[in-house]
C-alpha cells in the first residue's frame, strides 16, 4: 500500500464523513449548529458586531450563562471572534468570521421561514390536534 500525504489521508478522512453516524464529527456539528441559540446568536450576529449586552437583550430568554456558552462554543469552532476593548467598564465585541457569515446565509434564510410560514405551521397543528385523538 503506497504511503499518503496528510492531505491525502485529510481529504479521504472527509468523504468517508457520514453525519447519519452519531460518532462522526459532521453529526457532531449538526448537533451544534441546530440548537436554537446558536441559530439565534449567528442570525444576530449577521447584521454585524455586537456587544454581549446587545445581544442578551436582542435574544429574548437566553440566560446569561447559556449565552456565555453559546458564544464560547462559536468561537471554538472559529465562527466568531470576540474583541476585548479595555476601558471602564470593559467592551467586549462579537463579530461572525467568513465561516461564521456563511453559516449565518443558512441560519438566517431558516429563521426567515419560520416566520413567514408559522401561520401555516399554527393552522397544520391545529387541524392535526382535532383529527388526532388524545392517547
Amino acid at each position: 500500500m503506497p504511503t499518503m500525504t496528510a492531505a491525502q489521508r485529510r481529504e479521504e478522512a472527509r468523504i468517508a464523513y457520514d453525519a447519519f453516524l452519531k460518532s462522526c464529527p459532521t453529526n457532531q456539528l449538526l448537533d451544534r449548529l441546530s440548537d436554537k441559540w446558536v441559530s439565534l446568536v449567528v442570525a444576530a450576529l449577521s447584521a454585524g458586531p455586537m456587544r454581549y449586552s446587545d445581544l442578551g437583550r436582542k435574544i429574548a430568554g437566553v440566560s446569561p450563562k447559556m449565552l456565555t456558552q453559546t458564544l464560547r462554543s462559536l468561537e471554538r469552532d472559529g465562527l466568531l471572534t470576540r474583541k476585548v476593548t479595555p476601558s471602564v467598564p470593559v467592551r467586549v465585541d462579537y463579530e461572525l468570521t467568513p465561516l461564521g457569515h456563511g453559516l449565518a446565509l443558512l441560519l438566517t434564510a431558516v429563521k426567515d421561514w419560520a416566520e413567514t410560514h408559522f401561520d401555516e405551521v399554527r393552522q397544520a397543528r391545529e387541524r392535526y390536534d382535532s383529527e388526532t385523538p388524545a392517547d
